[in-house]
């Protein structure tokens, strides 16, 4: 079958499962094989006061609740932006943890349980010197995790908020990626000063290939830039 169709987490589980691939030792790729949907990623980050899931998939099977306990549990959950939302529900409930979402972006969430948290303005910090951090841009609420804000050593976990070409040479900034319609000139100026203001040399996106490990900040100025030309 081709196309959007609706169906069930129990028929979803009868033939596709997740993969787990180690990034680094203090992140995780969950995705769920063979691809489903647009093929996002999540990322397990691993930290010394509690661990993060980043973003969100629709497959929670036995499999990855094994693997998350063996790594000490899930102590929140954090999303960048709605079309990850997924069944952030049952992750939070499987994990007894709270769903960080940017009060932007709450007219989306569908069900609204006991494990939401809205968070509102630039920044929210969980712990471990980890934030997540409003960009916007794809959607008023979208963020990024940020994880050792230092400009050797930081890291960001951009979800579809930068969207990094297979060439890992740019990073596109889009209102919508599908139907390519771009920000106003106006939205890219504020980005790029929000941007300036975070410290990072890698970014991990949403895609498995998606993994810029040097000078990631440079290559994300420079895209700016040529959207402002």
């Amino acid at each position: 079958m081709e196309g959007q169709f609706w169906t069930t987490h129990e028929k979803l589980s009868e033939t596709y499962k997740t993969n787990i691939l180690k990034i680094r030792e203090d992140l995780y790729e969950i995705t769920v094989t063979p691809r489903f949907a647009i093929g996002q990623r999540a990322f397990l980050v691993l930290s010394e006061n509690g661990n993060i899931l980043w973003d969100c998939i629709p497959l929670l099977d036995q499999h990855v609740i094994n693997f998350i306990n063996e790594k000490g549990g899930i102590n929140a959950i954090a999303i960048s932006h709605p079309h990850y939302y997924s069944n952030m529900n049952d992750w939070a409930q499987q994990f007894s943890c709270p769903v960080y979402l940017n009060e932007f972006d709450k007219e989306y969430i569908v069900e609204n349980g006991e494990y939401i948290h809205l968070w509102s303005g630039r920044s929210f910090r969980l712990w471990d010197d980890i934030t997540i951090e409003n960009i916007g841009g794809h959607f008023n609420g979208s963020s990024v995790l940020m994880l050792n804000n230092d400009p050797k050593n930081g890291v960001m976990l951009c979800g579809d908020t930068m969207y990094l070409s297979p060439s890992m040479k740019f990073f596109a900034i889009m209102y919508s990626y599908p139907n390519r319609i771009p920000l106003e000139r106006s939205e890219i100026v504020r980005i790029k000063k929000r941007l300036s203001e975070l410290s990072f040399d890698s970014v991990y996106g949403f895609y498995s290939y998606q993994n810029l490990t040097i000078n990631a900040k440079d290559i994300l100025e420079k895209s700016i830039e040529q959207y402002l030309k």
